[in-house]
């Protein structure tokens, strides 16, 4: 099963003991991906207080952080953002937030439409307001 991990040397690193992705068959599964920064603890869209908490955040900035961070893992593990099937959506604030995303949304993904749910959650691990969560077509 160790020959299907597939990990970026792009994007951010877990935040925990799971890989970028894993390829079975034809497919490949991302773990949920957020908006940080590689080999950074900013936060692009977010700003912080001094305990950690969210002060403010810019959803718009965060999603195309998000997208950029999927494409690089698609990408770096044998897939591609024309090859996107299913995207899961975790948003933390849907009333506030849904909107704005639903726009930025529309533009990265209009010539793909993967299929999608989109779901309010309490909170992410860390103080993000979004997360994705993708399967992809892959090639052997």
């Amino acid at each position: 099963m160790e020959d299907n991990i597939r990990n970026s040397d792009r994007a951010p690193l877990p935040v925990g003991l799971y890989p970028h992705a894993r390829k079975v068959g034809g497919l490949l599964f991302l773990s949920g991906v957020g908006p940080r920064k590689k080999d950074s603890k900013n936060i692009p869209g977010v700003e912080l207080n001094d305990k950690g908490e969210i002060v403010s955040y810019d959803i718009e900035t965060q999603c195309k952080s998000v997208f950029e961070n999927v494409r690089m893992i698609l990408e770096d593990c044998g897939s591609s953002w024309d090859k996107l099937v299913d995207v899961q959506v975790f948003l933390t604030n849907m009333k506030d937030d849904f909107s704005t995303f639903n726009k930025v949304y529309a533009d990265y993904f209009k010539d793909i439409q993967p299929c999608r749910t989109t779901v309010e959650i309490n909170a992410l691990p860390t103080p993000i307001a979004i997360e994705l969560k993708c399967v992809a077509e892959v090639s052997s």
